[in-house]
């Protein structure tokens, strides 16, 4: 039996099948929001991504509790950067700018490597950390959908609408969104389960840019209150 819900969004409510919808988990990975990884080793405030992850666990747990599959996005680089760009694209320029590639050694002491696949790095933050059944797409572009399997596994479940949180808002994220818009899915993002440490001291930051150009054209926008209420879940919405 189909399952009709809806979110209060802007502009307008977000009607979604959960037999239909996923949750895009973009990029809440130990690089861009812990200690020790590339963002924070570079001098950049990692504490507007640390701040998301209460409203990113609650939008989780709620899509589980309503059996909404999540995916998770990583943005990684195979050990040779083969994928990156290297040595002169733009993309790797400006990932080169943070060091991506060089050999680190994680918080616990063991070795690691910025931006790489398949290490400490590059992990899912611990709070977030994935179920064994859920998808991860490696990613070597802001977007999700850039010579990925992502929209190969999504319309092979059948899924039309996305539920998108993480980091960072106005890169990311943004590229991710448009992509999906540009395919035809429906997109809610949860608006205060996304961060952008970048201009965020600005008169108006790139923030809250973005989330003027989701809701003018590319997408809903909710908070995860109201997203956690929809999709039936009792547990309190962390402050």
């Amino acid at each position: 039996m189909t399952q009709h819900l809806t979110v209060p969004a802007r502009p307008f409510p977000f009607e979604l099948d959960p037999t239909r919808t996923a949750v895009i988990v973009v990029d809440m990975q130990n690089d861009f929001g812990s200690p020790g990884g590339m963002f924070e080793r570079a001098g950049v405030d990692i504490s507007s991504i640390q701040a998301i992850v209460p409203n990113v666990a609650a939008v989780l747990s709620a899509a589980r509790g309503a059996r909404i599959p999540v995916v998770y996005l990583k943005m990684a680089f195979k050990p040779d950067l083969s994928d990156a760009g290297f040595p002169s694209a733009p993309n790797w320029l400006r990932h080169a700018h943070f060091h991506a590639g060089d050999e680190v050694t994680a918080p616990k002491g063991q070795p690691s490597r910025i931006l790489i696949r398949d290490t400490w790095n590059t992990d899912i933050v611990d709070e977030l950390a994935p179920r064994d059944s859920d998808p991860i797409v490696y990613k070597s572009r802001f977007s999700g959908f850039y010579e990925t399997e992502l929209d190969e596994l999504l319309k092979a479940s059948g899924i039309e609408r996305l539920i998108v949180v993480g980091a960072t808002t106005s890169v990311c994220v943004d590229s991710t969104v448009r992509d999906a818009m540009f395919r035809d899915y429906h997109c809610l993002v949860v608006e205060d389960a996304i961060a952008e440490p970048i201009a965020l001291e600005a008169p108006r930051s790139n923030h809250e840019a973005s989330l003027l150009t989701f809701e003018l054209l590319f997408a809903q926008l909710a908070p995860t209150a109201d997203v956690i209420a929809a999709l039936g879940a009792t547990a309190p919405v962390p402050a």
